[in-house]
């Protein structure tokens, strides 16, 4: 399987020229692991976002989509049951596997995975070629 690189936004290094970040994963062919994190950490401002998306208010949207783990100190965003995993973000497509607020989306997301690699999709590509199956999914429910 050839290993599609995406360009994601430049970067200015200290020099000032702009350089392009490859990425070495394609979030396109991989069931949304990430989305499934029991704790997807929200902000003030991504409820706000939401809230926006949604014509709610702040608080219509901070209980809707939300919940505070008081173990954890934060809010956190709420889950749906999954068929592939426990629980996924319930913003995540059930079938399509894509962020239905994918403008809106959480600044944790955004960011996610913060670096060049993915270590669940290094696995699920690695898992897959020994498969010899592209829809191959590790760790299924």
């Amino acid at each position: 399987m050839a290993n599609k690189e995406l360009p994601v936004l430049n970067t200015l290094p200290a020099n000032g020229k702009a350089v392009i970040t490859r990425l070495s994963y394609d979030c396109s062919k991989c069931p949304a692991y990430c989305c499934t994190y029991d704790w997807i950490l929200v902000t003030k401002r991504d409820i706000a976002r939401l809230a926006k998306r949604f014509e709610l208010s702040y608080e219509e949207a901070e209980s809707k989509f939300t919940k505070f783990i008081k173990s954890y100190g934060h809010r956190v965003l709420r889950h749906h049951k999954d068929d592939i995993f426990k629980t996924r973000c319930q913003f995540l497509h059930p079938t399509k596997r894509n962020c239905t607020v994918y403008e809106h989306r959480p600044d944790t997301c955004r960011s996610f995975p913060e670096e060049k690699r993915c270590g669940y999709y290094d696995f699920l590509t690695w898992e897959r070629g020994h498969q010899d199956d592209e829809t191959f999914i590790p760790l299924q429910q």
